[in-house]
């Protein structure tokens, strides 16, 4: 029996494609019956058992019993600490609060620990296959520049780029459409699920056929796996600075809920933690859901905070096949903020602590405040904050009077050729398109 053969098998949620490896899995990105690839079987990893001295040292014991066993066995070393180069820290905020700052990769966002990592074991399988791919990644702010940056110029690869016109800030769409070997930016006359639904109708439609076609939104499972890291990191490390045995819980700014499931499967696998929290914003699907199962999708409202807006979350699909009957609802808690309670919420935290917060880590702020005031999460709490808000100068700006310094990363995008195709949501036209651009 082979190592691959060893290691963990991944099975789509619909149970018609099953018995992927790791890369088969990250390579096809969604399964070819249309559902979400999950692992078969979910290590059990002791906190106890972790170096927690840095951040690489930690990651290494967590993604072991994930990686060593796969045809990445020989690289993913290397791979992480290329990918994973920056800080994470953990930052005490007020009564009890902390967030954990996500923010610090090259694009600013969270999103930039599953994308460049999934860029560079995608790149590693293609390196050995001698195959190459298009990357098709629909974007509602933040996901599109790490996809971007992180697979930019990976020999074998390259990424097409849809985001909503519009229903990005100035500065996000500043970070999607500038020249990237590799990257062709389209800018979409709709909204993000209008995105999402091309690329998961590209997967199927005749009009893409023979095109080689896989995607890094969080619906690939090479994404979800880094995601996990900062749960271990921050939770571990928040009982190890407030030197107490209660356990955090954990609330999640959410959107597409890939975030929330990578959470969920960091504890599945034995991280220590009381709840999480998803936060959203009046995009507010999986709230109705939680206290109505006969809830449906709703159409996508546009926020203040933009990389949450999602009507239709597609990682639904496997935090149901995760947490199946009333796991999830054990589990998880659910709120919405509005957009005058989420500028509110970065109002009074900057007045109180001088700490300027970007909107969307203020959603998940608001969301435990307000679970306070009804007894709820009780104890230390962490809060994943989600992107820089530099990325949002208009918002801090009307929320705090205070316009957050720019950083080098997003000042020098100002001085750098852009470029995009503007496209109305036509599956046939992008194809025709895409073919054209990537000589495929």
């Amino acid at each position: 029996m082979t190592d691959i053969a060893m290691s963990t098998l991944y099975d789509s949620t619909r149970k018609s494609d099953i018995g992927r490896s790791l890369g088969q899995a990250i390579e096809a990105g969604l399964a070819s019956d249309g559902g979400l690839f999950l692992p078969r079987s979910l290590p059990a990893i002791r906190p106890e058992h972790l170096d927690t001295s840095s951040f690489a040292s930690m990651s290494r014991g967590v993604l072991a019993p994930w990686l060593n066993n796969t045809e990445f066995k020989e690289t993913w070393h290397d791979i992480l600490s290329d990918a994973l180069s920056f800080a994470v820290p953990v930052v005490p905020l007020l009564d009890d609060v902390f967030v954990c700052e996500l923010f610090h990769g090259p694009t600013l966002s969270f999103k930039d620990f599953g994308a460049r990592t999934m860029a560079r074991l995608l790149g590693d399988r293609l390196s050995r296959t001698g195959e190459e791919r298009i990357i098709l990644v629909a974007t509602s702010g933040d996901t599109g520049s790490a996809v971007a940056d992180g697979f930019a110029g990976i020999s074998g690869i390259q990424v097409v780029l849809l985001y909503p016109g519009g229903g990005v800030s100035e500065v996000q769409e500043r970070q999607l459409i500038v020249q990237r070997p590799g990257v062709h930016p389209f800018r979409v006359a709709g909204s993000f699920d209008d995105c999402q639904r091309l690329v998961k109708a590209a997967f199927t439609h005749d009009a893409w056929s023979g095109l080689p076609l896989s995607t890094a939104n969080s619906i690939n499972i090479g994404r979800l796996l880094p995601q996990m890291l900062y749960y271990w990191w921050g939770v571990l490390n928040l009982m190890q600075a407030t030197e107490q045995d209660i356990v955090p819980s954990v609330c999640v700014p959410s959107g597409n809920l890939g975030n929330l499931t990578a959470g969920v499967m960091a504890h599945l696998s034995g991280l220590p933690l009381a709840r999480f929290q998803a936060a959203h914003n009046a995009n507010d699907f999986f709230v109705r859901y939680m206290r109505d199962p006969a809830s449906e999708f709703g159409t996508t409202v546009q926020t203040v905070s933009n990389a949450m807006d999602v009507g239709a979350p597609s990682n639904f699909e496997r935090l149901r096949a995760l947490l199946p009957g009333d796991d999830l609802n054990h589990l998880v808690g659910t709120s919405t903020t509005s957009d005058e309670q989420t500028l509110g919420t970065m109002r009074s935290i900057f007045e109180e602590t001088g700490y300027v917060t970007d909107p969307h880590t203020a959603v998940g702020i608001h969301a435990v405040q307000e679970a306070r005031k009804s007894g709820g999460m009780t104890g230390p709490v962490l809060v994943m904050a989600t992107a820089h808000p530099a990325k949002f100068p208009e918002t801090c700006s009307k929320a705090t009077g205070v316009k957050p310094k720019e950083p080098d990363e997003l000042a020098r995008l100002k001085r750098t050729p852009k470029e995009w195709t503007d496209l109305n949501p036509d599956i046939k036209q992008l194809a025709d398109l895409v073919r054209a651009k990537t000589g495929l």
